[in-house]
């Protein structure tokens, strides 16, 4: 077992680089392996997710092989088995793509009840809502999810609610159906555009991607295709956090600034200096900062990905601090462990009020999830003293070097086995 050392109240300056998307990746993948033919995807996070789900497509037959640390080259020409067992999804949540990608290419897939992060209930049943709307009959049975069909139909989803992962699910499914599908109220999340991206590479007739109506013409066939996955937003984000919450001055370096637009103005409310470039953004904390009020929202509101790290940075702003958590209704697990680090906050349903302190102290702390991993680094940064973390194999599932990273931009962080 790891756990991440933090000896706080260093500020942090210089330059970051940030690594391709996780939440794109973990869905490029999957996609990748509906075509009978070979596929190189670039500027791939070097993280656990994504070797987890390398390790899944292996299993059913693909191969995976890794030409650099950032490029993966995927041969999905000898796929042999359309089911994938607990045993390898329970520790990524996105293995459920390999249910539209399976059902789209072989009409059939078997996938067990996805794992990942539990911050409370998140049912697929709009997934396979959708896998039926296509003409799919779908069965869960002793935790696997069932889905066979003798021809997949293209026709018109209406989503009950704004969801990324059945938006996506179903668009994979409904690449290769026979005629046209309408899926409206869709997500607009950037890496539902970077998957539709992609898949159009494979010769996919995607469009609309990004709006709340996206149109696609199936078609019978895929062929393999190079990619270059884009900026992880939700890292970008962090680091913009951390350089606010140290008082630092820090150049986040190849992002899409457009991307950032919901974080950027929430950081200029709380008097933070944000100076936006082609593909960086500079974050200057040198002022007292001011409270806020924040919502989580579906992009392109303020991402939930993003909740955590922002209230570790509200923990120590002056005044009256108020999140709303408008996406999952318990995301607020991790906040028992702000509050040993002396963090004021109540929390109410949804709802969490924060009263700024001066500061933090250090304290032994968990990562109850991959985003309230960072939130205990962001508060370990900013604490009086020593702060230590366990569960660090959550961290390690979305953030790539997250501590040779900080560390070069002045932060005291190690990792240490135990």
């Amino acid at each position: 077992m790891n756990k991440l050392i933090v000896m706080g109240q260093k500020q942090l300056k210089g330059e970051v680089c940030i690594s391709g998307a996780k939440n794109a990746a973990v869905a490029i993948i999957p996609a990748a392996i509906m075509a009978d033919d070979v596929s190189v995807i670039e500027n791939l996070p070097c993280i656990e997710d994504v070797s987890s789900l390398c390790n899944t497509i292996n299993k059913i037959g693909a191969k995976s092989s890794f030409l650099n640390k950032h490029t993966l080259q995927i041969d999905g020409r000898n796929i042999n088995n359309i089911c994938a067992t607990y045993e390898e999804v329970q520790k990524i949540r996105a293995s459920y793509y390999l249910l539209g990608a399976l059902l789209a290419r072989f009409k059939k897939a078997e996938v067990a009840m996805p794992g990942g992060c539990n911050f409370g209930t998140r049912p697929i049943d709009l997934h396979l809502k959708g896998f039926r709307a296509l003409g799919a009959e779908v069965i869960v049975e002793n935790g696997i999810v069932k889905a066979y069909a003798d021809r997949l139909v293209g026709t018109s989803i209406y989503m009950d609610q704004v969801s990324v992962g059945a938006t996506i699910n179903i668009m994979l499914a409904a690449t290769m159906a026979e005629g046209k599908t309408v899926i409206e109220n869709a997500a607009k999340e950037p890496h539902i555009v970077d998957t539709a991206n992609f898949l159009n590479f494979m010769g996919a007739n995607i469009k609309g991607a990004g709006t709340d109506v996206i149109r696609i013409t199936g078609v019978k066939k895929l062929h393999g295709a190079q990619y270059t996955i884009i900026p992880d937003q939700i890292e970008a984000g962090t680091y913009m956090i951390a350089s606010a919450i140290t008082g630092g001055d820090v150049l986040v370096r190849n992002i899409i600034p457009k991307h950032m637009d919901s974080l950027s103005a929430k950081l200029v409310e709380m008097n933070v200096r944000v100076e936006e470039f082609d593909d960086a953004i500079r974050v200057i904390s040198d002022k007292p900062l001011r409270n806020v009020n924040v919502k989580t929202m579906s992009y392109p509101g303020f991402p939930t990905d993003l909740q955590p790290q922002m209230a570790a940075l509200l923990s120590v702003c002056q005044g009256t601090n108020i999140i709303t958590e408008n996406v999952w209704e318990n995301r607020f697990q991790y906040i028992d462990e702000l509050r040993r680090m002396g963090a004021n906050i109540t929390v109410d349903g949804r709802i969490a009020v924060i009263e700024g302190v001066p500061y933090l102290t250090g304290s032994q702390v968990s990562a109850t999830d991959l985003r309230a991993g960072a939130a205990m680094i962001l508060a370990g940064l900013a604490a009086k003293g020593e702060t230590q973390i366990d569960n660090t194999k959550y961290i390690d599932r979305g953030y790539e070097d997250i501590e040779y990273k900080l560390s070069a931009l002045g932060a005291e962080i190690k990792r240490v086995q135990v």
